[in-house]
Order: structure tokens, then C-alpha cells, then sequence
């Protein structure tokens, strides 16, 4: 699979752009602020419906434009498919393939996977467990469409949960029957996302320990583990057990909507103890193993979207990457980078072909 030609329309910083790609490796180099992240986001929305940035469909309309339109042509199976995403403003989102529209958004996610390593992932490290619970679902959901309907469903549980704690604070009184009814709920959905999530480590640890230690020429000693409250109990036993404290806080405190990753080097938290570098190497050894998953469990390769990836990285870690992604084992890869000559130099050396597009100001051209 590959992506073959892209088309923008009032998409962010450009009024139009229309670029067409080679299968291999694409590079979009210019200043800072000129849009070459945007590029990879618009190619992000085509597989996944959605910016990796930013929620807020509408506020992707370039200022002063009524609506924004972002479509392209991928080779999947030497078949061409057509994916096009339009949205006006005050309106619904349009997401077509192959001019139909879809019924629901979750039936495009994982046609097309992708994988986006990005400065701004130095939020799985650095932010709260959300965002590391937020790094498994996007993994799973592209490979297993009912995960993400099942999350949808604990969720809702979890809202109507905590809205009758809400109401118990509220009235000094309790409806029993219906507190089991939501708990048994909120456990057959939740056991379903911790037993998914459980499967989904077991394979995926092992491939982002491979991916770091050659990353790293086995540099340092660094763990993933998976936490979770459903691990020493059963989900009902934990439910029992905290709803007079849930009933104080007016929330539930237990359950897989807790669930952790933790990140260590050296037995230390990376978020305290690891360097720049070492940080950014782990994120990329994380998303490299997201991209092994993906291709694992789909059967071909997905794209691979490298924004500012050199910057924070020496250059023996530079040049162990690119020699890493250039190899047979990764497919069409798109990076950004503020430095043309920094770019063709890695790629020399590594004897690997590059398409360079020059970005300046919202507007795009090759090379």
C-alpha cells in the first residue's frame, strides 16, 4: 500500500497544493512554520479521519475560508482507491472512498494504517496515563474495529456510572438495583478492553524492546510494563470493595479507565531520569514497534509519517534509524526536516533515494 497523489483545498496554511509521491521515501524540508507538519496531518486524515494534532475538525479551515477539502489516491493491492475528506463549515464531516460516503467513521480506521512519530509525542512520557491509554487504543483500534466500538460502550457505562454517584451525593440515597445493573455493565465491556489490551502487549513489548536496543546499540536498559487494577482483581471484586470511596469522590476509581503504562530506564522513571535523547529514542522505538504490530497483524506495510525526526538525535542514532526505516522491512515514508542537505546526506550515505519537495509559506513544489 502506498499513497500515490495528494490534494489540498483551504487545508490549514494552504489554499491549494497537489503533490504526487514516490513509493519509497518523500521529504518535505523548508523553515519552521511553513507547513510541512501540516502535509503529513492532511495524509494522517486520509487514513485515520482525523488530525493527529488537533480534535477540532473546523478550526483545519485555512482563516477566512468556509471549508476545506483534503483528498488522495493510495495503491493498496494494485488497486486504486480514492479517499476524500471535505467538511463546511457548521456542517458534518464527508468522508468518502471511492466517491461513497461512509455510514460510520470507524469502518475507514485501520483500511489504511499509518503510523506518525512526532515532537508532540513527548506527551506519552510526559503527560498524565491518558495519554499512554490513548498510544494502546490508537494501536488496536487499527487492527480490531470492535475495540474501538467496545471502548465507545465503556465509556458510556462510565458516564451513566458516575452520573448516578453524582446523584447519590446529591439525594443521600442509592438505588441498588441499578448500581448492579451499571456495575455489570461497566464489567463485561471492561473485561473485554483489559483481555484486548493484555493480548495486545504480549506481542507488542517484545518488538519495541527489539527496535530499542538497535536503535541504541544496547546503549541502556529500558522497560515497558503494563499496570492494571484488573491484574490483582476481579473487575466486579474492585467495584465492591471502592464504592464508598467512589460514592465520596463521586466518581468511579476503578477500572480499566485507570489503566498504565510504565516507561523506565536504568529501573528509573524515563520521565525524570531519561535525557532528551534517550527519551526521543524510546518514542521512536515505541512508534517503530507500533509499525511492526501493524504490518504483523495487516499483512502489508503502513505509511510512515517522520515529522522534525532528527532533531534531539546524535548522529550514530540518525543514521541507525534511516538505516533502520530505509531497510525492506518499512514501506512509503513521508519526513520533514528544516535542513534539504541534512536530509540528502542521510540518505547518501545509506545509498537510499529520496523525492524532495521544497515547502515555503503554504505553498508546496518539488525539489
Amino acid at each position: 500500500m502506498w499513497l500515490k497523489n495528494l490534494t489540498l483545498l483551504n487545508f490549514k496554511n494552504y489554499n491549494a497544493a497537489d503533490l504526487k509521491f514516490s513509493s519509497t521515501v518523500n521529504a518535505f524540508v523548508g523553515n519552521n512554520g511553513a507547513g510541512k507538519t501540516n502535509l503529513l496531518d492532511a495524509i494522517h486524515y486520509l487514513c485515520l479521519c482525523k488530525s493527529y494534532f488537533n480534535p477540532i475538525d473546523s478550526q483545519q479551515i485555512k482563516t477566512g475560508e468556509d471549508l476545506f477539502l483534503v483528498q488522495g489516491d493510495f495503491d493498496k493491492d494494485e488497486k486504486n482507491e480514492k479517499i476524500s475528506c471535505g467538511l463546511k463549515r457548521n456542517q458534518k464531516k464527508s468522508f468518502k472512498r471511492n466517491k461513497k460516503e461512509y455510514d460510520k467513521l470507524a469502518d475507514h480506521v485501520g483500511l489504511f494504517p499509518v503510523v506518525m512519530i512526532s515532537p508532540y509525542d513527548i506527551n506519552i512520557i510526559m503527560d498524565g496515563s491518558e495519554e499512554r491509554r490513548r498510544f494502546i487504543d490508537n494501536v488496536i483500534s487499527q487492527t480490531d474495529s470492535r475495540y474501538l466500538d467496545e471502548l465507545i460502550v465503556y465509556n458510556k457505562h462510565l458516564l451513566n456510572r458516575n452520573a448516578l454517584l453524582k446523584q447519590v451525593a446529591a439525594t443521600r440515597t442509592l438505588d441498588v438495583a441499578l448500581l448492579q445493573i451499571l456495575d455489570e455493565q461497566l464489567v463485561n465491556s471492561g473485561n473485554i478492553i483489559f483481555q484486548k489490551r493484555k493480548e495486545f502487549l504480549l506481542d507488542f513489548i517484545p518488538l519495541f524492546d527489539q527496535h530499542y536496543r538497535f536503535l541504541t546499540n544496547e546503549a541502556e536498559q529500558v522497560s515497558l510494563t503494563y499496570q492494571s487494577q484488573l491484574n490483582e482483581q476481579p473487575f466486579e471484586t474492585l467495584l465492591a470493595q471502592s464504592i464508598d470511596k467512589d460514592r465520596i469522590l463521586e466518581r468511579t476509581t476503578t477500572g480499566i479507565h485507570k489503566d498504565e503504562l510504565q516507561f523506565e530506564i536504568a529501573q528509573m522513571p524515563l520521565k525524570k531520569f531519561g535525557s532528551q535523547g534517550q527519551q526521543k529514542s524510546f518514542l521512536i522505538a515505541l512508534k517503530l514497534a507500533q509499525y511492526s504490530y501493524l504490518q504483523k497483524f495487516k499483512k502489508f506495510k503502513p505509511l510512515l509519517l517522520l515529522d522534525d525526526i532528527f532533531d534531539k538525535l546524535d548522529q550514530h542514532r540518525i543514521h541507525k534509524l534511516m538505516e533502520m526505516v530505509s531497510h525492506h522491512d518499512f514501506g512509503q515514508i513521508f519526513i520533514t526536516d528544516t535542513d534539504k542537505k541534512r536530509v540528502k546526506a542521510v540518505f547518501d550515505e545509506i545509498n537510499v533515494g529520496v523525492d524532495l519537495f521544497d515547502v515555503a509559506e503554504g505553498s508546496v513544489a518539488n525539489a
